[in-house]
């Protein structure tokens, strides 16, 4: 589970690149009643979504040339400048060079060595999201990747995360890894990554990507108020065994994100 107590590794911050952030505010409200806050940030157009008063995320303009609108998954660093450090000697690249964030912490934007991209955040005034596991907040990040093996080696080496394999339902033969934290028991699995050729990863031109889940107290009406607000449903409603219900969602600019019914405990 996803929690607000992060330690290294861990997600803590999620934010969105849209083209039009008040379609995105718009959208995004009436998916999961976000509210929405704008704030002056560097002359850039910038806001958090806030859930019962409690910072789920935020969303920016896309300015980056070439980007498409996507949700950026950040995790706890405790120096941003030797986790960037330590990615390029692993072969990552650097797509935002490590910046304070006036005083609220300092970030770095990077691309691992197959191509997903993804961020670290050391906190100073802001710790991350102020709620998670819970519907309408992230409670699961994933991985889609074209070596599941190197993605493995690189966050292992990077985050020191602990990865175990199991069979994907359905007798498919397909492998699913489970991510927990440094350190943390079972309890504390945060995501998943799983391997994918090229010609399946339509969403980003066949590189890897992450995307956020986040938990909805009824997936079927959560789809539903996705696609009456102008969004699309990718895949599902589907029950995954263990896991719950789920489905594969893009905004109406094509961001993708997950929404998951939790299967109850066993």
């Amino acid at each position: 589970m996803i929690t607000t107590d992060f330690v290294p590794g861990s997600p803590c911050w999620v934010d969105l690149g849209a083209p039009d952030v008040d379609a995105a505010a718009a959208f995004y409200g009436a998916v999961f009643g976000w509210d929405f806050e704008r704030f002056a940030l560097e002359d850039a157009d910038f806001g958090l979504f806030r859930l019962h008063g409690r910072t789920v995320g935020a969303v920016g303009r896309l300015t980056e040339e070439g980007a498409r609108p996507a949700w950026m998954i950040y995790f706890r660093a405790l120096d941003v400048e030797v986790t960037t450090w330590a990615a390029m000697r692993a072969g990552a690249s650097v797509r935002r060079e490590p910046h304070d964030v006036q005083d609220a912490g300092r970030l770095a934007q990077l691309t691992d060595p197959l191509g997903a991209e993804f961020a670290v955040w050391q906190p100073r005034g802001t710790q991350g999201f102020g709620t998670a596991d819970l519907p309408g907040s992230l409670c699961w990040t994933e991985l889609y990747t074209t070596d599941a093996a190197a993605a493995k080696e690189f966050y292992g080496s990077l985050f020191g995360w602990k990865t175990d394999d199991m069979p994907l339902p359905g007798g498919s033969g397909a492998t699913y890894t489970v991510i927990t934290p440094a350190g943390e028991s079972q309890e504390r699995m945060q995501g998943g990554l799983m391997e994918m050729a090229p010609e399946f990863l339509t969403l980003n031109d066949g590189r890897p990507y992450w995307h956020p889940v986040f938990a909805a107290e009824n997936c079927d009406d959560a789809v539903a108020r996705v696609t009456g607000n102008g969004g699309a449903l990718q895949m599902g409603p589907e029950d995954a065994e263990g896991v719950g219900r789920l489905a594969v969602c893009l905004d109406p600019a094509g961001a993708d994100f997950v929404l998951l019914t939790p299967a109850p405990p066993a």
